[in-house]
């Protein structure tokens, strides 16, 4: 073994701070990653849900709409586009 004892180890010739460190975060970072993924994805399932449900009920057209905000609506872009228009 290369060490003498298990608090040799933990110690690694002073830096064993340094190295546990990393490893910490390392895996901090590797968990929060799969957490992230794992609720996206989630999302992502419910969502693809909701809207094969729509599709399948007729209500996609409403629910396609409704996200895109409802209908197009034109902002004058000058002065006297708006003027003209008034």
């Amino acid at each position: 073994m290369a060490f003498d004892s298990f608090s040799a180890f933990v110690v690694m010739g002073g830096h064993g701070p340094y190295v546990w460190t990393c490893y910490g975060v390392f895996f901090l970072l590797v968990a929060l990653i799969a957490w992230l993924s794992i609720r996206d994805r989630r999302q992502v399932v419910r969502s693809q849900q909701r809207e094969q449900a729509m599709v399948s009920s007729g209500q996609a057209d409403t629910a396609r709409r409704a996200r895109a905000g409802g209908g197009f609506q034109r902002i004058p872009t000058t002065q006297n586009e708006s003027i003209s228009k008034s």
